[in-house]
């Protein structure tokens, strides 16, 4: 059982880098849940556990201490970018690494690309606290400039988002040689070009909202490369705001210690913008 330690960078009182309405320490969450949806929709064969799942301030040490006392075989630090640049680039520790540090990281980089139209700013090394103290193999990874117009406005994209997301649950699958679920988490159809929701949902005789259900979309929005769950599977509800966990549970026919064991929650506090995993 591999373990996969995620880390969204900054939070609670550490914004990160600022820029065109947005604050990194919101954008990695909502990738790094993503992320962790994406890999336990699909795969099996992994734990994850998450250094924060809500707005909260955690140290460099606390998530490293934390990730090195559970066990972790992989650490993935998410952050965006700023500076003025543009584009997707990741790191791992400018020292000693192992090999396994070298090519996790060349699977991860990889599947990224093929789902981002990013410039790839290429594979680096530096001395980030993150992959220094972490006694596993460890990437950060920098998805796109927060003060670019260009990139900023692809952040703002709930669907260009489930691509990045999409990327990092895929490279990192394949770092781990994690096993693509076969029934247990429904059957799936990859978008292709030209499709839409509606399309899809004819397909497989499912209705718009049952797909978007399945899959937490808020939109209409889909991409080639997606994977969608068609039948069966998980459901996700993205939060709104005003909505409770209580309300949720509700809407959903389950229970709020239900939803808090799915989500690995530790408390009631959601954000909008989240998105849980409801059955």
């Amino acid at each position: 059982m591999s373990k996969i330690y995620i880390d969204p960078g900054h939070g609670g009182t550490d914004p990160g880098a600022i820029g065109n309405g947005l604050q990194e320490k919101n954008v990695t969450l909502t990738l790094a849940l993503k992320t962790r949806d994406i890999l336990n929709r699909d795969y099996e064969g992994h734990t994850i556990r998450m250094s924060r799942t809500t707005d909260t301030t955690r140290s460099l040490a606390q998530r490293t201490n934390d990730a090195n006392s559970w066990g972790a075989d992989y650490f993935v630090s998410i952050h965006i970018n700023a500076g003025g640049g543009t584009g997707y680039e990741d790191f791992i520790y400018n020292g000693s690494v192992s090999s396994n540090t070298v090519t996790y990281r060349d699977k991860l980089h990889a599947e990224i690309i093929k789902q981002v139209d990013f410039r790839n700013r290429g594979k680096k090394r530096a001395n980030f606290h993150v992959l220094r103290e972490s006694s596993m193999p460890a990437v950060l990874t920098e998805n796109g400039f927060i003060d670019t117009v260009a990139d900023a406005n692809k952040l703002k994209s709930n669907a260009y988002l489930d691509r990045i997301a999409l990327g990092h649950a895929n490279g990192i699958a394949q770092a781990l040689g994690l096993r693509r679920k076969s029934g247990g988490g429904g059957n799936t159809y990859t978008v292709k070009s030209g499709d839409t929701l509606w399309g899809i949902a004819q397909a497989h005789g499912v209705t718009v909202q049952q797909l978007k259900n399945l899959n937490g979309l808020t939109d209409d929005t889909i991409y080639p490369g997606q994977v969608l769950i068609v039948s069966g599977g998980a459901v996700y509800h993205t939060v709104k705001s005003g909505e409770t966990l209580w309300g949720i549970a509700q809407q959903y026919n389950t229970t709020v210690n239900a939803i808090k064991s799915l989500n690995g929650l530790s408390g009631d506090v959601i954000q909008p913008g989240d998105r849980l995993r409801v059955k």
